[in-house]
């Protein structure tokens, strides 16, 4: 019996750019946004039947299914955008930034959906889809590449106009209004300009315009200040989301009730968005808590130790921003359900129903993973 010798079907001389990419993309980061996805829709399982009977849909897995449909969609977008090089992804982040100024000012004279009282979103093919999202991102990737240009052509104007672009897409976020995305935006441009080099004028402007931004909208917002005044003090606001999250979290117990034993979410409005750790506390205990908060805090090192890595100006400072937005945000979602903060409506990345959050966060974590490729991983290519 005779064999015959066949090539490996990926050889070290293989130079394809879809070896390159698996040779300097982080695997590690994809396997942490892979396993939040699947804990997402698992959480989606569990929580979604109560929803849909309280919003009143007839199919009970109305919302696990198009979970499915937008994580499908999420890896996708988080593989694509993760192969683009860091000239493309500054490319594509400037389309898609003024692509999203164009349709937040396209909803604002009308053109798009209400939902408790708040203008953010568009209908495309019976879905609703967040622009912001998206915004996001691309802003913080076009703020890293203006604010680097300083280092090759040296002149204030390169930090002039990366903040007409923050002011233009923060200002569009507060007419909607949406305040918890605005001050996400804010701080994780900020850590692009720090880690870019920010002079102590800029700070100081920052941290005085934040102090003013942050009175003038509490005066003007009563949603904002009736969220602060019933956080400060229990005798005033509703507390009833809170309060139910709270009773979720000391029912679970160490190890949970049970995978959809959970009694919380059927009185809990936003069970399956806001409050999905909630739930999760609930069904299946402290100890997959921990383990949830330990895949973030790990993604979020690994991310940051990456970044910190890369040479490449542009590429270290909006990388930077774009890890701060990833872990920002689940911070902030994860310290509403524990009663930390006041309630921001803003949703746990990877694990909290939702397109525009699943797609936006995709993005986010795509572009970052692009901007760092071979730093950090076991091999290192042309982007190291």
């Amino acid at each position: 019996m005779s064999y015959t010798a066949t090539a490996p079907f990926l050889a070290r001389s293989d130079t394809s750019w879809f070896t390159e990419w698996r040779r300097t993309v982080d695997w590690g980061l994809l396997a942490g946004a892979f396993f939040l996805m699947a804990i997402g829709l698992l959480m989606s399982l569990a929580a979604g039947p109560s929803a849909a009977a309280r919003i009143g849909y007839d199919n009970p897995y109305f919302f696990p299914m198009r979970q499915s449909m937008f994580a499908a969609a999420g890896v996708i977008l988080l593989l694509g955008t993760s192969m683009l090089d860091r000239a493309w992804a500054r490319r594509f982040a400037a389309v898609l930034l003024l692509g999203c100024i164009g349709l937040m000012v396209y909803i604002l004279v009308g053109g798009g959906h209400e939902a408790k009282g708040a203008h953010r979103w568009i209908r495309i093919a019976g879905f609703s889809l967040q622009p912001s999202e998206a915004a996001k991102p691309a802003l913080i990737v076009m703020s890293g590449w203006l604010l680097a240009q300083r280092e090759l052509y040296p002149n204030r104007i390169w930090e002039t106009v990366a903040f007409i672009f923050f002011a233009v897409t923060v200002g569009l976020f507060l007419l909607q209004p949406d305040v918890g995305q605005s001050f996400l935006l804010t701080a994780a441009f900020i850590v692009t300009f720090f880690v870019s080099g920010l002079p102590w004028r800029w700070g100081a402007a920052f941290a005085g315009g934040g102090v003013a931004l942050g009175g003038l909208l509490y005066a003007l917002l009563p949603h904002v200040r009736d969220r602060i005044r019933g956080f400060a003090n229990v005798q005033h606001g509703d507390h009833s989301q809170i309060d139910r999250a709270a009773e979720a979290i000391g029912r679970g117990g160490l190890f949970g009730v049970g995978p959809g034993e959970g009694l919380v979410k059927a009185r809990l409005p936003d069970a399956h968005t806001d409050f999905i750790f909630a739930v999760m506390a609930e069904e299946f205990g402290l100890i997959a808590a921990i383990v949830l908060l330990a895949a973030f805090a790990l993604m979020i090192l690994r991310g940051f130790r990456a970044s910190a890595r890369v040479e490449d100006g542009y590429a270290r400072a909006a990388s930077a921003g774009l890890f701060t937005l990833f872990g920002l945000q689940a911070a902030i979602n994860l310290a509403v359900n524990l009663a930390l903060i006041p309630p921001k409506g803003m949703t746990l990345p990877f694990v909290s129903y939702g397109g525009s959050s699943m797609l936006g966060t995709a993005l986010t974590l795509g572009l970052a993973l692009a901007l760092v490729r071979g730093q950090g991983t076991r091999t290192r290519g042309r982007y190291g």
